[in-house]
């Protein structure tokens, strides 16, 4: 490690992988915790291009000790996550673009001012605001008892601080940045899933992956679920808007939902009263199981795609909460190995699935911001490519009842 780089980076612990540096920023293991720490590329000798990657550790309320990770890059997106809340991503933004949304709750919420079982299991509501969070590893979905235990909503990985954080920037273009940091879900005589959740971005452009390892290591088969709960509002999400997706199979989550089945594909302006929709969707894809899901504004000018494989994924939920602006205005775009339902439900109807002791599963989502109508068309016409001319079949019944 060179003079200048020791003395304008904070003592996080650098190692070295190739061509790319490591920075260590949290491990339990090793009794590490930077707190605020902050590098350029200028400082790693990069010229060509200018980024920043920064952590900053929030305080005051129920977010004191909460930490984000920020990559800044002006000539494409700035994101912002948080190792604090399980590495959930809590806004991306670039020039006249934003994903994530305005949830009543304001602050970077410390896990450790929530508790899970409360409102009925329904404690994870009062953290939720982030773009993307991990519903899951344990367990996912609603709330419900299953063998004498409560399951929280959505599991607990959203709530659960990263044990170890490490930064590697590659000092060769397209000087790839991947933000790590490890989960662990572990309980005597219950699970031991540990997730390496990875966030990978090259600085100037308009996309992101979501890399995620799930390994069992516990001696015996676990259970596992996980949704990818990525939320989106304004400016994408207007009276209007479009979601667009390649769909083999549409049904309402409940008979609230069923009202607006026949319009799932678009949204209300913000609408006084409106309590949440949900859909379940099988998507077609292509041969090798890739498929992508959408949303563009109404003139078509803006929008974000979700890429996702259905060999790791097999299904995706729609969810719709026009709802007052104050209340959150937001719609939830989830690839995930379920849906939604109570754990119960999701055992009957087998989408939950089980991982062997000792192995490692691998799930990527990659999220692009569609910056234009041409990215927009682009985006349209691949889905339509996927559907073709097979039709969608529409069940109007849910398909459970909780």
């Amino acid at each position: 490690m060179n003079k200048s780089l020791t003395a304008s980076v904070s003592p996080a612990l650098v190692s070295y992988k190739g061509s790319s540096k490591i920075f260590t920023l949290t491990s339990s293991e090793h009794n590490i915790e930077v707190g605020s720490w902050k590098i350029d590329s200028t400082q790693l000798g990069i010229l060509d291009t200018y980024f920043i990657v920064e952590q900053k550790v929030l305080h005051g309320g129920k977010q004191e000790g909460s930490k984000i990770i920020v990559i800044t890059s002006p000539n494409g997106l700035t994101i912002t996550l948080s190792p604090t809340r399980g590495m959930s991503i809590i806004n991306v933004t670039g020039k006249e673009m934003r994903f994530g949304w305005d949830s009543p709750v304001k602050e970077i919420v410390n896990p450790a001012f929530i508790n899970l079982e409360s409102r009925n299991g329904a404690g994870w509501l009062e953290g939720f605001n982030e773009m993307v969070v991990r519903c899951g590893f344990e367990w996912a979905g609603h709330p419900g008892v299953e063998n004498g235990e409560m399951r929280t909503l959505h599991g607990k990985a959203g709530n659960t601080p990263a044990s170890e954080v490490e930064i590697e920037i590659n000092e060769e273009a397209p000087y790839e940045i991947k933000v790590r940091g490890l989960i662990k879900e572990s309980t005597f005589k219950k699970a031991d899933l540990r997730t390496v959740a990875e966030l990978i971005y090259i600085p100037d452009t308009h996309h992101f992956t979501i890399h995620d390892q799930l390994t069992n290591h516990a001696d015996y088969p676990r259970d596992y679920q996980i949704m990818y709960h990525s939320n989106f509002s304004k400016p994408l999400l207007e009276k209007d808007t479009q979601f667009i997706a390649p769909i083999k199979e549409i049904s309402p989550f409940n008979d609230y939902a069923k009202s607006g089945l026949k319009n799932y594909s678009t949204y209300l302006g913000p609408t006084k009263d409106f309590d949440e929709m949900v859909f379940n969707i099988v998507p077609y894809t292509t041969a090798d199981g890739s498929t992508v899901a959408a949303l563009h504004n109404k003139d078509g000018s803006k929008g974000a795609a979700i890429e996702f494989n259905i060999n790791e994924l097999p299904f995706l939920t729609l969810w719709k909460n026009t709802d007052t602006e104050k209340q959150g205005y937001v719609t939830g775009i989830e690839p995930g190995t379920n849906y939604a339902y109570a754990a119960p439900i999701e055992r009957e109807q087998n989408r939950i699935r089980q991982i062997n002791a000792g192995e490692t599963v691998h799930f990527k989502v990659k999220y692009s911001a569609l910056m234009n109508k041409q990215a927009v068309d682009t985006v349209k016409k691949i889905i339509a490519d996927i559907q073709g001319k097979q039709e969608t079949t529409f069940i109007e019944t849910p398909i459970a009842k909780e």
